[in-house]
């Protein structure tokens, strides 16, 4: 049991690698595409909010409540790839012995240091430039899903309800 253990502790680093894909496609996309898609989620956010308010808004009005929170969308999408990132690469962090401080800085280097590069890859994609700030809204992102997998683990490890072993 232990060498299957041992050989699939590894394989626990694949949905951080699956996130870094999802992330650089949704980067590799053309400004009017990202832009599109991230106005078509606003636009269902506020047709959403409409129809369970029954507001009977026009689609005027959508358009223009789904102009008024575009921004806000998409700058939450960049923080929730992070997020997802951060937990992805935490837990097998975690797993290998990785704890405290050290988890924090070690998954922080590998998050802010794909979003800079991240950042970098859309300066070659069309209409799409690189952004600081957006790095800074990725590195916020990825801190919480860090703080959140220390404190989920940290929880699960420290349970006050779980009953120790008696040395003798």
């Amino acid at each position: 049991m232990k060498i299957l253990i041992t050989l699939l502790k590894p394989l626990s680093f694949l949905p951080a690698l699956l996130m870094m894909y999802v992330i650089y496609s949704f980067s590799a996309q053309p400004g009017e595409v990202s832009g599109n898609l991230s106005y078509q989620v606003s636009y269902d956010i506020v047709e959403l909010k409409s129809e369970l308010l029954s507001e009977n808004l026009s689609s005027d009005e959508l358009a223009y409540k789904a102009d008024g929170i575009h921004y806000y969308v998409r700058k939450a999408a960049h923080m929730t790839e992070y997020f997802l990132l951060a937990i992805a690469i935490s837990f097998p962090l975690y797993v290998y012995g990785v704890r405290g401080i050290w988890l924090m800085i070690l998954a922080g280097i590998v998050c802010v240091g794909f979003a800079g590069l991240d950042e970098y890859h859309q300066s070659f994609v069309g209409d799409r430039t690189p952004a600081v700030k957006d790095v800074c809204i990725d590195s916020s992102g990825a801190f919480i899903g860090i703080l959140l997998v220390q404190a989920f683990c940290w929880s699960a490890l420290n349970n006050p309800n779980k009953k120790k072993k008696k040395r003798k």
